[in-house]
């Protein structure tokens, strides 16, 4: 549970007081109460709360020193850029980002989402049964999500089930934004590293420097059969194991759909893999309904440009009772993030400052800077 501390320095701002959760220090804002920790990464704590202004749940995600690193400011800069223009019922809602007190040296960011229960990692990895029906209905939330994001130009490029957030009423959320890119993004886009290797799709794998929304269409596969077997599909050890792996479910692939992979290097280590057939899916599923076999056989397609898209699946018949394209709108803008990867930390420090001053417009023309 949270129990009340001390600042570090003895002084109590106004607006501001202190709980030590998992030997942790908090420092939040006093509509703010928190109840107990509920999660713990390599960014920080995660805790519930509520706020007593609205009476309404919260989680407030503490991400430690947020400039220790370009790669760790530039995460948390995309996510706050997205998530304030992104509103979807399937995306979690940032709700408040806390002012810092010292705006030009503060270390730690202080975020407030809609709280949920669990993620799908957990679900999966526990002994509550799961139905054909849960796992429609998750895939479908997944899907109206994502169609959702690739209408507003964004790929997630991390999605698994850890990045799932589920309620106890089986609504899911797609969280964490960190790797996401728009479009229009260059440079580092195709090349850096996206995505868990177990949820990587083969483009990426084989290192190609343009893919698309595929991406984030074989990951939702790969989560799809991990809901249906209760275990990973693609367990790959390092990239080459996670390779032949997918070749032996998937079958050798014919030249014409190798003719995607632009390294002749790699396209020469898949063509030297021994001949297999691969694995029916339904031989690995056997309880799963046949429309949900099918389904999953069109997302896992080693050719990006032979894999299903996201509004294609809706479309699919494994989800038609439960998809009406009027209920799912597109995203109204396009967005394009223009981040600099290479900017300093001054300028990184300065438009997170910009991103929380959304959340309190009352501090835009005070002369309060610290």
């Amino acid at each position: 549970m949270a129990s009340i501390a001390e600042s570090q320095n003895g002084i109590r701002p106004i607006g501001k007081h202190y709980y030590t959760m998992w030997q942790t220090l908090f420092e939040v804002d006093t509509k703010y109460i928190p109840i107990k920790p509920i999660g713990k990464g390599a960014y920080g704590v995660v805790c519930s709360s509520i706020n007593m202004e609205t009476h309404e749940k919260v989680a407030i995600k503490k991400i430690n020193n947020v400039f220790g690193t370009r790669i760790d400011a530039l995460r948390t800069l995309r996510e706050l850029k997205l998530l304030r223009h992104i509103k979807h019922p399937n995306v979690i809602a940032l709700k408040d980002v806390m002012m810092p007190m010292q705006r030009n040296s503060f270390k730690d960011l202080y975020l407030v989402y809609e709280l949920m229960d669990t993620d799908l990692h957990h679900i999966i990895k526990s002994s509550q049964p799961l139905s054909g029906d849960h796992c429609k209905y998750f895939i479908f939330q997944l899907l109206c999500g994502l169609k959702y994001l690739h209408s507003a130009n964004v790929l997630h490029r991390d999605l698994k089930p850890g990045n799932l957030l589920v309620n106890a009423n089986c609504e899911l959320k797609i969280c964490d934004f960190g790797l996401a890119r728009t479009g229009n993004d260059n440079g580092q886009f195709m090349t850096e590293y996206v995505v868990t290797r177990w949820y990587r799709a083969p483009e990426l794998l084989l290192g190609c420097d343009n893919y698309g929304t595929s991406i984030d269409v074989w990951s939702v596969g790969c989560i799809f059969a991990e809901i249906l077997g209760r275990k990973p599909i693609f367990p790959g050890t390092e990239c080459l194991s996670q390779l032949k792996l997918i070749i032996s479910v998937l079958g050798s692939q014919p030249e014409a759909d190798l003719a995607f992979i632009d390294n002749p290097k790699a396209k020469r280590f898949i063509a030297s893999l021994p001949f297999t057939r691969g694995t029916h899916l339904a031989s690995l599923y056997p309880q799963a309904d046949l429309l949900a076999i099918d389904l999953l056989r069109r997302m896992l397609v080693f050719d990006p440009s032979k894999r299903i898209t996201v509004s294609e699946a809706l479309s699919h018949p494994y989800l038609s009772d439960l998809y009406d394209p009027r209920c799912n709108p597109p995203a109204q803008i396009a967005l394009d993030l223009d981040i600099d990867e290479n900017m300093a930390e001054p300028m990184i420090r300065q438009m997170i400052l910009q991103e929380v001053q959304n959340y309190h417009p009352e501090t835009a023309y005070t002369n309060t800077w610290s």
